[in-house]
């Protein structure tokens, strides 16, 4: 994990999904990262500047194509992970 802390929650997505947003590909990870690139970039992470536009959707829409059953608690489950790792980059921020 690059700049990261490893234990952080999540981590492993985030890390992936900037990896993901560099090489172009738009994957799980990557609308994850978009989603969260505001902030992110506030706690001093590298998001590039060129991100998907509406990640949220996309996101979903991804998902829908995996298990449409399951499309909704996946994304709120992404979204949740994705709050847990900014939380924790809050606090070593401080």
């Amino acid at each position: 994990m690059s700049t990261m802390n490893a234990a952080f929650p999540g981590c492993d997505i985030i890390d992936t999904g900037l990896q993901d947003l560099l090489d172009g590909r738009e994957t799980i990870a990557a609308l994850l990262v978009a989603i969260g690139a505001p902030r992110l970039r506030q706690l001093g992470f590298q998001v590039p500047d060129r991100v998907p536009s509406n990640p949220e959707h996309r996101l979903y829409d991804l998902l829908v194509k995996d298990d449409v059953d399951a499309a909704h608690s996946r994304y709120n489950s992404l979204i949740r992970r994705l709050v847990s790792f900014e939380r924790a980059a809050a606090c070593v921020k401080k």
